[in-house]
């Protein structure tokens, strides 16, 4: 029987061998280290419904976390008896999943989004108004590497995004100049990594290996590169990241204060943003799903609330009547 250490480590294996995200990852290891110090350092393999359930209740009564919390946590410990212990799941119908409320997106009117855009400046500004003129969501646009940008076609391909699908959004015609400039200062700072022969950059799963010149060449280098350079997480070597979203999210929040706006916003909120407005306009739901990379319409078909407001939206009785007071 593997000790606490060994089995997170085998956790870890099993979860590169999938290919899934450096985040879930993380995700995952605390969830379950958390689950075995819940439960004095018993190992799992002598536990199961009860104990999972005992884990889960606790979380929800006593640390009263969301729904998609204890949701997480769930598929943490599903994970590490079904993938890494083996062991056969004849309770796993009676642990019972916490509903997810439906909630409706919180989405900025074009004034608000525009006010909070003026506050913004430097490469911040061009991420953020990606976010708001494409769709993408934060991680998929500070990860775009050089190859990713087509200038002539302004199309945009984000690769092995959520769900490990990749999918072809818009440049936007106001931001070609910038995109233009961004690539410029990129490409500055790569003949700089390559005549001071500085580490290259990371890359995803074992392809460092299938084309060892790929770190350090043009193509995979990074639209947005950090200034410094960090230890790799999964081959501890130095290399050139992109840019961290914290810098991103941290200039979003203090322009959403500084624009007086009240709403619960963050960088995720343009994405919403994109989606509702682009409905507004009266773009098809399906080509806003393709755009969005949902799989499932039902998943886009949240933002048809606005259909409910606005000049093509429903009319109340009250103003077709002639009973309201003016």
């Amino acid at each position: 029987m593997a000790k606490p250490g060994q089995l997170l480590h085998e956790v870890r294996l099993r979860i590169r061998a999938r290919h899934m995200s450096y985040r879930t990852e993380k995700t995952y290891v605390d969830w379950i280290r958390r689950f075995i110090r819940f439960h004095r350092l018993q190992h799992p393999q002598t536990m199961g419904a009860v104990e999972v359930e005992q884990f889960l209740t606790s979380l929800a009564v006593d640390r009263q976390v969301s729904a998609s919390t204890q949701n997480q946590a769930l598929a943490a410990v599903l994970f590490l008896y079904r993938e890494v212990l083996a062991v056969e799941l004849p309770w796993l119908t009676d642990v019972v999943r916490a509903k997810r409320p439906q909630r409706l997106p919180v989405v900025l009117t074009r004034a608000e989004v525009t006010s909070v855009l003026e506050r913004i400046s430097g490469v911040e500004w061009l991420i953020v108004s990606l976010l708001y003129g494409t769709g993408m969501r934060l991680g998929e646009c500070v990860a775009l590497r050089a190859k990713d940008i087509d200038l002539a076609r302004q199309e945009i391909l984000i690769r092995d995004a959520k769900g490990q699908k990749d999918r072809v959004t818009m440049l936007p015609t106001a931001l070609v100049s910038h995109m233009k400039a961004q690539l410029a200062q990129a490409r500055a700072l790569f003949d700089k990594d390559r005549q001071e022969n500085r580490a290259g950059v990371t890359l995803p799963h074992a392809l460092s290996r299938k084309y060892p010149h790929a770190t350090t060449s043009w193509a995979w280098y990074w639209v947005f590169p950090s200034p410094s350079f960090c230890v790799n997480s999964h081959s501890h070597a130095l290399a050139r990241h992109h840019l961290y979203p914290q810098n991103v999210q941290r200039a979003v929040k203090l322009a959403i204060r500084a624009a007086g706006i009240e709403k619960p916003a963050s960088t995720h909120t343009f994405r919403h943003c994109f989606a509702t407005h682009l409905l507004e306009d009266g773009y098809d739901i399906r080509t806003v799903q393709e755009l969005l990379g949902h799989s499932d319409v039902k998943t886009t078909m949240i933002y048809t609330h606005v259909l409910n407001k606005g000049g093509r939206g429903v009319r109340s009785p009250l103003d077709a009547g002639r009973g309201s007071r003016e």
